[in-house]
């Protein structure tokens, strides 16, 4: 029960999350409503990581996971919309560069408890397809157009006119989003909706596009292109200062005064009513998204005077108005392409009987740039071929001319094509036997490899025992320059006194005085008595520091010096013995079959430490 418990109370956290971070960035101060609603719609766009899934992504998810086949009053569970929403922000990830990755767990579950709040506001746990379709359709990045032009797809009929009734139940649903933000009083559907949108009787594909994005487009989807421009100029730089904060750049939009000469505001200042001087928010406000220098604005106007600028663009390309017949999209190869505009265009339909016009992009994962102009041109000659036959004969040989170039066009492509594919095996192969290990390498004799191991590691070995015998032979000659010293102290003063060194009490304390010297086998220095300190030495420094008798213990020093000389000599002899045989296999194993590398070098091996 207390597990039931923390996961509904997580769930609760999370659906307001979202919320609650919106209400975090106060757009509630921005007092008009229409550029209230664009923002907060933008920032859940942005939050969810929608912004960055292209319409025709968007499309082409729908149609992977099966919706396309479903009628629009179909209802699916949240479980299958969380999939749907996994399908898209993971092909997502496999889009963007790795530096750009984004939290796909975080974005889904964002995304989900919008949606759910949105659209499920009763809590049945299930949303309409059309529902879905709408909203991811609307809130996902790419040009208003293209949406425009997929929604158009969703509510008209097999002859590409608009169902009214079917426009109705979107705008129905569309208007969810700004109730979901707070906005429903201003943004609210009506019943009237839909006869201020569209008076006319019959609408087809371009009146569509025109009062939808006409200026003003219609009073209850306002928010919907100043979202696109919204996101269109966040990067835009003006550099102008602000008339009220006096800020020396602007970015986003420009709020030029229609009255009040050279009186510019930034668009937070606008957004919040701000004013100064003579200036009132009751002034005509021009708006500008980008800006132009007063010398480029001379040169606009010149050109626009002499009639070289045309004083009116379209707002969108003109599409035919004949319905086309719906392309299946599981073969690319079979997509009629539409050329009304300097970008081939390609049919992308939902599946559904409707007048779906075409696609400005395929997706980039599917094919790579040449593979898609190969599937372009292929798709352009299949559809000139199947014209072909209703040709009068008079075009017969202008038909065969373009099919000609166009055939030698394919050909170019699938060669350069083609000797891609060359090159990546080359580069490939290069760099499996770079990987590989070589001949020689291969036919090295396992024994030899083992004896020369062998002897390097013996002759680390005697190097370490060399400086370790040095360190304790330098320790003993400190030890023994002091006890020389003790000695001199000795007889200075038994000459003073006329005794007998040897008999000094003294003298005999400092004869069996421990030595401490650093064991070979050990990094610590404990303390041994002579015996144990001088052993395998030699039997002259054994007696002088075992035996009581008295003797003279100078010589018995330096004859324990002369032995340890001697036992470092013989070590090295012993360690250039050995470098000796290990240069001497070395050179067999240069000279002989196996053809074996070099061995390392050590340092110099001929190098005699000095003592």
């Amino acid at each position: 029960m207390i597990e039931e418990g923390s996961k509904s109370g997580k769930a609760t956290v999370e659906k307001r999350q979202l919320f609650m971070e919106m209400r975090a960035q106060n757009f509630d101060v921005i007092r008009l409503s229409t550029y209230r609603t664009a923002c907060k719609l933008r920032f859940v766009q942005k939050r969810c990581n929608l912004h960055l899934v292209d319409v025709w992504n968007m499309i082409e998810a729908f149609r992977d996971n099966g919706l396309s086949t479903l009628d629009h009053n179909a209802e699916i569970n949240v479980s299958r919309l969380e999939t749907i929403l996994s399908s898209i922000f993971y092909q997502l990830n496999k889009r963007l560069p790795t530096t750009h990755q984004i939290n796909v767990e975080q974005s889904i579950g964002l995304l989900l408890n919008f949606m759910v709040a949105t659209y499920d506001s009763e809590g049945h746990g299930k949303l309409t397809v059309f529902s879905m379709k709408s909203m991811l359709a609307t809130m996902c990045g790419g040009k208003i157009v293209d949406k425009l032009r997929y929604i158009f797809s969703q509510i008209s009929d097999s002859g590409g006119t608009m169902v009214f009734a079917k426009f109705d139940q979107f705008l129905r649903e569309v208007l969810k989003l700004p109730t979901a933000v707070f906005e429903g009083p201003s943004f609210g559907y009506t019943e009237h909706s839909v006869r201020t949108c569209f008076p006319q009787q019959k609408i087809l594909l371009n009146t569509f596009l025109d009062v939808m994005m006409a200026d003003p487009p219609p009073q209850c989807l306002v928010w919907l292109p100043l979202m696109h421009r919204l996101a269109n100029v966040e990067n835009v730089f003006h550099p102008v200062e602000c008339s009220y904060c006096r800020s020396e750049s602007m970015m986003g939009f420009r709020y030029r005064c229609q009255q009040c000469h050279g009186y510019q505001l930034c668009q937070n200042c606008f957004w919040r009513g701000h004013a100064s001087g003579p200036h009132s928010n009751q002034h005509q406000m021009k708006e500008h998204s980008s800006w132009k220098s007063p010398a480029k604005k001379l040169s606009h106007a010149i050109s626009k005077s002499l009639g070289c600028v045309p004083i009116g663009e379209p707002p969108h390309p003109v599409f035919p108005e004949a319905a086309e017949r719906p392309q299946d999209l599981a073969h690319p190869t079979q997509l009629k392409p539409v050329s009304n505009n300097m970008n081939d265009t390609i049919l992308m339909s939902s599946g559904a009987p409707t007048s779906t016009k075409s696609s400005t992009l395929e997706s980039p994962s599917r094919l790579d740039e040449e593979h898609r102009l190969i599937a372009r041109y292929a798709a352009r000659l299949a559809a000139e071929a199947s014209n072909s036959t209703q040709c009068p004969p008079t075009d017969l040989s202008f038909n065969f001319d373009a099919n000609k170039q166009q055939r030698q066009l394919i050909a170019e492509l699938e060669n350069k094509n083609r000797e891609i594919l060359q090159e990546i095996q080359r580069l490939r192969l290069e760099h499996e036997q770079a990987s590989q290990p070589t001949p020689e390498k291969a036919q090295q004799n396992p024994t030899l490899l083992a004896e020369l191991r062998l002897l390097r590691h013996r002759k680390d070995e005697l190097e370490k025992r060399m400086s370790a015998l040095q360190e304790s032979r330098r320790e003993l000659m400190v030890q023994l320059e002091g006890l020389m010293r003790l000695l001199k102290d000795e007889e200075q003063k038994a000459a003073q006194t006329g005794g007998s060194p040897h008999s000094s009490p003294s003298h005999s304390a400092s004869c069996t005085m421990p030595m401490p010297i650093r064991s070979t086998s050990a990094g610590s220095t404990p303390t041994h008595t002579p015996q144990d300190c001088l052993a395998g030495v030699g039997d002259d420094v054994l007696d002088a520091f075992s035996q009581g008798v008295p003797r003279n213990l100078r010589n018995d020093l330096l004859v324990a010096a002369d032995s340890i000389t001697n036992t470092m000599s013989s070590l090295v002899k012993e360690l250039h013995s050995v470098d000796d045989g290990l240069e001497d296999e070395e050179v067999n194993m240069r000279n002989g079959r196996d053809k074996v590398s070099a061995p390392r070098h050590y340092g110099n091996r001929h190098s005699t430490p000095s003592f």
